[in-house]
């Protein structure tokens, strides 16, 4: 699990993401758009940071790009201490597992694999020879100990996103990247799912980096920064 780290002490620590002039475009006939346009954020260890914008705004390229799935255009990324411009496809996967969690608007589970092999999948990638094991005890965490050989068909849109919140936290991240988790539940299934990620970051000291259009939402995080036409206001 991800190390705690004392109160007071992440002011003395460097940004554990860094974006220094970040910019995205895309080609688009015989011309060019730009997705992301010189953005600038630093996130500390621990800290949990809410991005707020309208669909559209460039809040979900952002994440993309931190997380390694996507590639910028200009400027220099940081995160956990490494410039992601410097990796190719491979050693950005590597980095992704043992370094981040994800957990998207859909939930992205195999339909095929019971809620335990789902979540044991990045465990096994990483070489983990307990994935089992440790999958079973992050969904008993979420309230899922009781489903643990039911396949997405068989759990409702909450479970299924506890499911994936659970294969995000099973490897223990120091980041968590969160977009518009909430997206396809109702509001109180969504509460119960939010209330769950900021718990399980609380507990774990997880740094959190949370996509949204909702404003209350991002009203829970320590820090807010707001996104219009690929900038941050």
């Amino acid at each position: 699990m991800t190390e705690l780290i004392p109160p007071g002490a992440t002011a003395l620590l460097p940004p554990i993401i860094s974006l220094r002039d970040v910019r995205l475009s895309i080609p688009v006939a015989a011309a060019k758009v730009d997705i992301l346009r010189g953005i600038n954020l630093d996130v500390g260890t621990g800290e949990t940071m809410g991005i707020l914008g309208p669909s559209g705004s460039g809040k979900t390229s952002l994440l993309m790009l931190v997380a390694g799935l996507e590639r910028a255009t200009g400027g220099a990324i940081t995160v956990a201490g490494t410039n992601l411009g410097g990796l190719d496809e491979d050693a950005r996967a590597q980095f992704r597992l043992a370094n981040l969690g994800i957990v998207f608007q859909s939930f992205h589970l195999i339909p095929t694999m019971t809620a335990v092999e789902n979540v044991a999948i990045p465990l096994e990638l990483a070489g983990r020879g307990d994935a089992a094991v440790v999958a079973a005890e992050a969904l008993r965490h979420v309230g899922l100990g009781h489903r643990l050989m039911h396949r997405p068909a068989q759990l409702s849109g909450g479970e299924q996103q506890r499911v994936a919140l659970a294969r995000a936290f099973a490897s223990g991240p120091r980041i968590l990247l969160a977009d518009e988790p909430t997206g396809n539940l109702d509001s109180e299934t969504g509460k119960r799912v939010m209330d769950m990620l900021f718990d399980l970051c609380g507990q774990t000291g997880t740094t959190l980096l949370l996509i949204t259009h909702d404003a209350a939402l991002a009203a829970r995080c320590s820090r807010r920064v707001t996104m219009t036409n690929g900038v941050l206001a």
